[in-house]
């Protein structure tokens, strides 16, 4: 395997992490970011008054979007495993 190869499957690995993640990631942002508002308008600076929500939203796009991220995480994989008798060479 050359250099540029290991840097392809690096690469490769690195996008479908932030592909996957960055669903989860952005609802909890966003959701952080109303609760954060809302906190600053109303004086409430409660801590923990910010993980139900965040938690409700993860679970909601992970809900929404679970089978098309373990479909393109299975597909990913499925062509990692294909690519293992050309790495032996």
């Amino acid at each position: 395997m050359s250099i540029g190869e290991v840097t392809r499957f690096l690469q490769g690995g690195i996008r479908e992490t932030i592909l996957l993640a960055a669903p989860l990631l952005l609802a909890a942002l966003i959701v952080g970011l109303v609760v954060a508002i809302l906190q600053a308008t109303t004086s409430i600076q409660e801590q923990t008054l910010t993980f139900v929500p965040k938690i409700a939203a993860i679970l909601s796009v992970l809900a929404l979007l679970g089978g098309w991220m373990f479909t393109h995480l299975g597909n990913y994989a499925i062509q990692l495993f294909r690519m293992i008798p050309d790495m032996a060479k």
